[in-house]
């Protein structure tokens, strides 16, 4: 299982994936360029002592990220989606991926994932924090695939 940031836009949510990714022992792509800039020190600065518990790859842009893609299916969540994360049976090799902030991931990034995933809304807002939406997607992934049986 991985976790993929397309161009995060808000430092203290990539710190925040990046302990998640520590702390769940799962992969965590970044693809570049991030609204902010993304320096070692600046990783070490949001993520904290957690920075070197995590398994990071940084792609310098999206296709470079298609390019080096680990196999498994590319999962985007997004508020577009039709299907419930809920409805999904997910693997161990799924890189589940999120988007910027502030727009998502353009049209043709979203047409190269091969699944899209929503987490509904009870409400008209529009959706969660990015960070937020992340850990729950991620954490019904790794229960569906017996994660915490197998540590």
């Amino acid at each position: 299982m991985r976790l993929c940031l397309y161009r995060p836009d808000i430092p203290q949510n990539l710190g925040t994936l990046i302990r998640t990714s520590a702390c769940l022992n799962v992969a965590l792509d970044i693809i570049k360029p991030c609204a902010f800039p993304l320096s070692r020190e600046k990783l070490r600065r949001s993520a904290m002592d957690y920075i070197d518990l995590a398994h990071i790859t940084i792609h310098e842009s999206e296709d470079i990220f298609w390019g080096d893609k680990v196999p498994g299916r590319s999962i985007l969540l997004t508020t577009k989606a039709e299907v419930d994360y809920r409805e999904i049976e997910f693997r161990p090799s799924d890189i589940l991926i999120v988007g910027r902030e502030s727009a998502g991931v353009p049209p043709l990034f979203a047409q190269r994932c091969d699944c899209h995933i929503k987490i509904p809304m009870a409400s008209n807002a529009r959706s969660l924090n990015v960070a937020i939406a992340a850990s729950m997607v991620l954490g019904e992934a790794l229960r569906q695939t017996t994660w915490i049986q197998k540590q």
